[in-house]
C-alpha cells in the first residue's frame, strides 16, 4: 500500500497524523501540490510538486496510484478516477469512500455544481475542527491495522 494526498487543499493536521502514520507503518508516504512542500526527514516521506495548473495535481494521482493504494483527498471526481482503479479514499473528515458510496458523493456534488452554476447560494463546508481531526485519524488507524493484519 501506497498512502497519495492531494496535498494543495489537505490541512496541516492532516499531514501531521500522515507524517507520523507513514514512519509508524514504514509506508511510502507522497504528497503531490502545484506549490513547493516541506516535508519532515524520512525514507517514507516525499513531496512532489507538480506544474501548475487545473486539476494537474489531480491527474497525477490519478496516473500513479493504484489497486490496493490509499488517497487522501476531499476532491470527489479524482475520488471517483482513482476509486475505479482500486484504490481507497479517506477524505480528511474522516469519511471512507468506495465503489459503494462514490456514485452516490458524485452525483450531489454535481447537483451542488449546477445550483452554485445557477445563482443559487448553497453555502460551503463547515470549518474544520478537531471532531474531523479525530475522525480522520481514527478511521486512518483502522485501515492500517486491517492492513496489518496477516
Amino acid at each position: 500500500m501506497k498512502i497519495w494526498v492531494d496535498a494543495d487543499a489537505c490541512p496541516a493536521a492532516i499531514k501531521d497524523i500522515l507524517y507520523r502514520a507513514a514512519n509508524r507503518a514504514q509506508l511510502p508516504l507522497t504528497l503531490i501540490a502545484n506549490q513547493m512542500l516541506r516535508v519532515p526527514p524520512s525514507p517514507y516521506i516525499r513531496a512532489l510538486q507538480v506544474q501548475c495548473g487545473f486539476d494537474v495535481a489531480d491527474q497525477r494521482i490519478v496516473q500513479d496510484a493504484g489497486a490496493g493504494d490509499l488517497v487522501i483527498t476531499a476532491d470527489i471526481p479524482l475520488a471517483a478516477q482513482v476509486i475505479a482503479k482500486g484504490a481507497q479514499v479517506l477524505d480528511p473528515r474522516g469519511e471512507l469512500l468506495d465503489a459503494g458510496n462514490i456514485q452516490e458523493r458524485l452525483t450531489m456534488r454535481n447537483f451542488m455544481d449546477d445550483l452554485r452554476s445557477g445563482g443559487v447560494e448553497t453555502g460551503g463546508p463547515s470549518a474544520f475542527s478537531a471532531a474531523d481531526r479525530q475522525a480522520f485519524a481514527n478511521r486512518l488507524d483502522g485501515l492500517l491495522a486491517r492492513r496489518a493484519q496477516p
